[in-house]
């Protein structure tokens, strides 16, 4: 267990890492993290000996978001709906955070606790998919890796603000979806 000044550091750290990994993308430096949290270098290297580490536990939560969003398409009892939502939801949740999707669509080699996650994940995607081909209303050329794509490229999204980024990318998921579409 952590001290409570020990743990005030990590909160601090995981906190910053968020924000400079959603702004500036995961090639942020780990100097400017712990400039940000307002501890040395020495403190954040303590914590997280590598960036992959970082990167695992600052996304731990949105990886759990990412995953209860494909539950969520799959317990959907109609194949495109469920299919069309996890498109939607999870364009919108990497809209919102631009490390997160970085860190999705690109798995750290050292991160196992994240690259399983992300596996998961996406052979829920890929089941999703398969079951929304199987009812004829996903094209049948559609691949997993045409999903991804769809995610990398709603992350190239530049906008004057968040709020800018999100919309823009309903609008993208929208047209993706449309192309994906049987």
């Amino acid at each position: 267990m952590l001290r409570s000044d020990a743990r005030d550091n990590r909160d601090r750290i995981l906190d910053a890492a968020r924000a400079v990994f959603a702004t500036e993308g995961l090639n942020a430096p780990m100097r400017e993290i712990a400039r940000r949290a307002g501890v040395g270098p020495a403190t954040l290297y303590r914590r997280f000996p590598t960036k992959e580490l970082l990167v695992t536990e600052a996304f731990r939560d949105q990886m759990r978001a990412c995953y209860a969003i494909v539950e969520e398409g799959l317990a959907d009892p109609d194949p495109w709906h469920g299919f069309a939502l996890v498109v939607e939801k999870l364009c919108e949740l990497h809209a919102r955070d631009r490390g997160f999707t970085a860190a999705f669509t690109s798995a750290f080699p050292h991160a196992m606790d994240f690259a399983e996650d992300r596996s998961r994940a996406l052979k829920s995607i890929a089941e999703l998919t398969h079951r929304a081909q199987d009812s004829g209303h996903v094209r049948p050329d559609v691949t997993l890796d045409d999903i991804v794509l769809v995610l990398m490229a709603n992350g190239g999204i530049q906008a004057s603000s968040p709020a800018a980024r999100v919309a823009a990318s309903r609008r993208f998921a929208a047209l993706a979806l449309r192309g994906l579409r049987a």
